[in-house]
């Protein structure tokens, strides 16, 4: 699709919600105005509809709305009108305000800083190390921990499949508190590739075989052994020739028992098979320096007591 083709299909899409939305407006209007007027011969009542009861005492007519009741229609309609004046709304059109939610968002966060900033900021020149004992800052980096941290590694941070858990002193990237804050800033992005289609099935077991046994965990003898010789072509190069991690590779340690997205033999065939790709986003746009400051801090506690 070429710039041209773009344009003409978001400017059709822009006009085609204007004259829906002008047009469901000025029906409604119509037909309003249309219910509301008395025909010729009608009487003040308004003309029966044939429906009744009590041996024809009581009957039903169709009185127009009254009065108040209309209004009610009528200013609904003339708000809307203003609404879509003042406000996007119409296709395209952005409203004599200029209003967006991005902006109100900025004027938000604007105001929010300006309150809170110099809270944050009287931290910032603090080393993480010391600050770790600072009582009043922990509090604040455990409010900032439960409200953008706990929807994925838990309100204890214990973490869960796929998400690590930061209080077992166990680091993909390394537990120093400044590559703990760099991590919130910029986040982290960890691949493993799938290895099925090298190994097959047969290779796959074998790996994942010596995988458990440098855990200490019991596994075929002879599936071990074939398994340390394709560890050693395929596995070393990231996870070391002790299985003991590489942090500058975020290959995580195979000999401690502490597993990303679980330790039973069935999963880590599954990791070798299939391979990982994990995720962490940056938060430095929306945290800052010295919010992330204090959350690292608070990380760095949880393992660090």
């Amino acid at each position: 699709m070429t710039v041209n083709d773009f344009s003409f299909t978001s400017n059709f899409w822009s006009w085609w919600i204007i004259v829906l939305t002008v047009g469901n407006i000025l029906a409604c209007w119509w037909l309003v105005r249309w219910t509301a007027k008395k025909r010729p011969g009608e009487s003040k009542l308004g003309d029966v509809t044939g429906h009744s009861w009590d041996e024809g005492t009581l009957s039903e007519y169709n009185n127009p709305l009254p009065r108040w009741w209309l209004w009610l229609f009528y200013i609904t309609m003339i708000f809307g009108v203003v609404y879509l004046f003042l406000y996007p709304g119409l296709g395209s059109y952005q409203g004599y305000l200029k209003w967006t939610h991005q902006s109100e968002y900025a004027k938000d966060m604007e105001a929010a800083d300006q309150k809170y900033g110099p809270l944050f900021a009287k931290y910032a020149g603090t080393p993480i190390p010391q600050l770790a004992a600072d009582s009043d800052a922990l509090k604040i980096g455990q409010r900032l921990f439960v409200n953008y941290c706990a929807s994925c590694h838990g309100s204890d941070a214990g973490g869960g499949p796929g998400f690590p858990s930061l209080s077992d002193g166990d680091w993909l990237y390394g537990g120093e508190p400044g590559t703990i804050k760099l991590s919130i800033l910029e986040g982290r992005s960890g691949v493993m590739p799938a290895w099925g289609a090298v190994l097959n099935e047969q290779g796959v077991d074998e790996v994942a075989a010596y995988v458990l046994s440098l855990g200490g965990r019991d596994a075929d003898a002879d599936k071990i052994a074939a398994g340390q010789t394709h560890y050693t072509t395929y596995c070393a190069a990231c996870h070391g020739a002790e299985g003991t991690g590489n942090t500058a590779l975020s290959a995580p340690n195979l000999t401690d028992n502490i597993w990303l997205y679980g330790g039973s033999p069935g999963v880590i065939r599954q990791t070798i098979n299939d391979g990982r790709n994990g995720s962490m986003p940056a938060h430095r746009d929306f945290l800052g320096e010295d919010k992330s400051h204090l959350l690292a801090t608070y990380i760095y506690s949880l393992s660090n007591k």
